[in-house]
């Protein structure tokens, strides 16, 4: 699956967000528990415009990140309300803007607005691509029964399982297991 270049660093950014989430963190614990976790997770992408660092911003993101994946689950019709819902409360118009080394890409709120707003609105843009592709399909939660970590398959046929090699090899491993048992008896 291919879509725009910053639809796939917002949806990337939406499963790295969402994993960040207890039941979803590799450590199995909230891993934006602090703002010193705000922080490390805002280094790893490319956030420009207003960014606050403290307490009421961290509980926006945290607010963003259980709204965001709530909606990587719904279905094709239950996310278009959700991502209209989404860039109405944002104000949200969209307009192209180059700045660093990121070529052009949409931005649809001001550089001012709450990090969690923009965060939130920069999702629904990206939900849009993928909800005019008829790809929702490809947003999943991880196969591995005790994982809830959030996944983006854009293989070209669509088969990606885990959400993470770890948890892939995991399960591998438990089914060799079941296996080996099954020959032994």
């Amino acid at each position: 699956m291919l879509f725009a270049p910053d639809t796939e660093e917002s949806l990337g950014f939406i499963v790295t967000l969402g994993n960040t989430d207890p039941g979803a963190s590799r450590s199995g614990e909230d891993e934006l528990a602090s703002v010193d976790d705000l922080a490390r997770l805002l280094g790893a992408f490319v956030f420009t415009g207003r960014i606050d660092l403290d307490e009421t911003e961290l509980q926006d993101v945290r607010a963003a990140r259980a709204l965001l994946r709530r909606i990587w689950t719904l279905d094709r019709d239950a996310a278009v309300v959700e991502v209209n819902r989404l860039l109405r409360a944002g104000k949200a118009l969209p307009f192209l803007v180059r700045h660093g080394e990121v070529d052009w890409h949409l931005h649809a709120t001001a550089d001012d607005a709450p990090l969690g707003e923009r965060m939130r609105v920069e999702a629904a843009l990206a939900l849009v691509d993928v909800i005019r592709s008829n790809e929702m399909g490809r947003l999943r939660i991880c196969a591995a029964p005790d994982c809830t970590g959030l996944l983006l398959d854009l293989s070209r046929n669509g088969s990606k399982r885990f959400c993470s090699v770890r948890c892939g090899n995991r399960v591998n491993m438990m089914a060799f297991r079941e296996r080996r048992a099954e020959d032994e008896e």
